[in-house]
């Protein structure tokens, strides 16, 4: 399914004049090597472009429609019209000038062969190149020695005549295609992914753009290794796709992931989507929606609501209909292959449905100093880790955490137990309750739990009526905190620093201890600020009486969940009245 939606997409985008067809693809070129009428090098022209990166810039090669390129392993394999220096000049750095030669030779032979009886100048420029360039003298050639040390680094070069590339000359462009279309060897068979019969492809273009895999290039479909293989069958034929396939889902797939801007990163999981038609405006959409923080909760949601409801609405000057196919692929590096982390499909609708859901269960109240209005993914996954210290690395956290919540945001399932696990390590290490944790446990219990006296206290604010003994112990103890800070001020090491683990697990042992010393801070308090403690009497009195029934010796994970989203109701509470005040 992941190759018959990708290969749709470079259709879509043929169909709309974005892509090259097949035999051609996007190279990174570095330098042009301009040959006059007798293919004499005349001048080396740089290619790069300055590329701002952070707050510097840097120079990158140009990407040019060029001929594909050949996949090469161990072997000599001739590009034609753009290659490395070893293939063009017959030079480079590397130490073997045997290995070197029989480089420049394959692709002498490649265009002799290809170009010899072409009506083109461009054709015979490069020809005649061929027949008089001689490698032993390329490092003395006045045109290369000034960047000579760049051009060992092995960067992409091409031929170029006149002011253009050789490659855009018609004449040249009808003998590669024929070459290409007439070049297959591979055997005939029923491709899986466009049902038709078709060459073979052996081996698949390299994917390129994914974070942590190879930056030459890994593979999404590969058979290195007998065990892989079956009935005797190598390489592709295991699972025949045929060459024009393997051209379209790579050549789409590396779109995508060359467009930075709609790419993103969850841990180790890069994720890419994208929608039938070849409309970015819905990438855009569902990007804003998942990851970004550009717009608020309220305009995400009022989004989402209507297209759920099948209201088409317009972003970005493009009207986006609620009926339209949309997928989200994740993909991880795995050695010199890709691991498809997840993949989704369904109609734009149906994601805007469950993403609305899912805002809905994460809603809860927000402190003042918290400037984030939602929390995207990529948020809810960091509440895992420990912050890291300033100028550190960002701790990772779970490598398949990101795509586990993720996949099941969009299917609108169970959210995965090892993100609550996570949340429930860093507040027991971290003895309190962020917003983004306490909207966590809040959505994972309204969406995975089935005890309904749990889920009437994972509300938005605080729900004083309820008498859940777990929820009201996380109260009592947020406003036996808030008593010892105001009886002493700039204290700095309260009772939620030594007793908030105990408290939550096993609260019989600790709150007596608690109350007694909560009595001694309430005297103190009212001999310096007599109506504070009166307030404060008047809520521990109102709590008591909510607790009917002898303090448990221990409380489960659920239970513990509830006195941890207690202690954050209360607490937010009580900021919100010194701030009123």
């Amino acid at each position: 399914m992941i190759l018959q939606a990708l290969t749709r997409y470079y259709e879509d985008l043929l169909a709309l004049g974005k892509v090259t067809r097949p035999g051609w693809s996007k190279v990174k070129v570095s330098y042009g090597l301009v040959l006059n009428d007798e293919g004499y090098l005349v001048q080396l022209i740089r290619l790069q472009e300055e590329v701002k990166r952070g707050q510097k810039t840097a120079l990158v090669p140009r990407e040019l429609d060029m001929p594909a390129p050949a996949k090469r392993t161990a072997g000599v394999a001739a590009n034609f019209l753009c290659d490395t220096s070893s293939y063009l000049l017959g030079a480079d750095d590397k130490g073997k000038p045997a290995r070197t030669a029989e480089c420049f030779a394959a692709s002498k032979k490649l265009h002799e062969e290809l170009l010899q009886d072409v009506d083109s100048p461009g054709a015979r420029a490069v020809v005649r190149f061929f027949q008089q360039w001689d490698p032993a003298c390329a490092k003395e050639h006045p045109a290369l020695q000034e960047d000579w040390e760049d051009l060992m680094k092995g960067g992409n070069l091409t031929f170029w005549y006149g002011s253009a590339p050789v490659a855009v000359e018609n004449a040249i462009k009808e003998v590669w295609q024929r070459h290409y279309d007439h070049s297959s060897d591979g055997e005939e068979a029923l491709c899986l992914v466009t049902g038709r019969r078709g060459p073979i492809a052996r081996l698949h273009p390299s994917i390129k753009g994914v974070v942590g895999a190879q930056s030459s290039g890994a593979s999404l479909v590969s058979f290195n290794a007998p065990a892989f293989c079956s009935y005797e069958h190598e390489q592709g034929a295991n699972a025949p796709a045929s060459e024009y396939a393997a051209f379209a889902y790579t050549t789409a797939l590396n779109i995508l992931l060359a467009d930075r801007d709609r790419v993103c990163q969850i841990g180790d999981t890069t994720v890419v989507c994208w929608e039938e038609g070849g409309d970015a405006a819905y990438q855009d959409c569902f990007l804003s929606s998942v990851f970004g923080d550009t717009y608020t909760e309220s305009d995400i949601l009022g989004t989402l609501h209507r297209l759920a409801a099948g209201d088409p609405i317009d972003w970005d000057d493009s009207r986006l209909d609620p009926s339209m196919r949309f997928y989200v692929l994740g993909l991880a590096p795995n050695a010199a292959r890709l691991s498809v982390r997840f993949f989704w499909q369904n109609d734009f609708a149906t994601m805007a449905r469950n993403l609305a859901l899912h805002y809905e269960r994460l809603k809860i109240v927000r402190p003042s100093f918290d400037k984030f209005t939602e929390l995207p993914v990529w948020r809810l996954v960091q509440e895992t880790v420990r912050k890291p210290a300033p100028g550190a690395r960002p701790v990772k956290p779970n490598p398949r955490l990101a795509g586990d919540l993720l996949l099941a945001v969009l299917n609108n399932t169970p959210y995965p137990a090892t993100l609550l696990h996570g949340v429930k390590l860093r507040i027991r290490a971290e003895q309190d309750v962020s917003r983004g944790q306490a909207a966590i446990l809040k959505a994972y219990y309204l969406r995975n739990s089935q005890n309904q006296q749990l889920k009437e206290v994972m509300t938005v604010e605080l729900n004083e009526q309820s008498s859940y003994l777990p929820y009201v112990l996380g109260r009592l103890f947020a406003v036996l905190e808030a008593v010892q800070q105001d009886a002493n001020p700039g204290i700095n090491t309260t009772i939620n620093d030594r007793y908030f683990n105990s408290a939550s697990s096993t609260p019989a042992t600790v709150f007596p201890l608690l109350i007694k010393l909560a009595q001694k801070h309430l005297a103190k308090l009212a001999k310096l600020k007599p109506g504070l403690a009166i307030d404060y009497k008047k809520r521990l009195t109102e709590l008591h009486s909510y607790i009917t029934q002898t303090l448990p010796a221990r409380l489960t994970l659920e239970e513990q969940s509830a006195f941890q989203i207690g202690y954050y109701h209360e607490t937010e509470k009580h900021y919100t009245k010194k701030e009123e005040k």
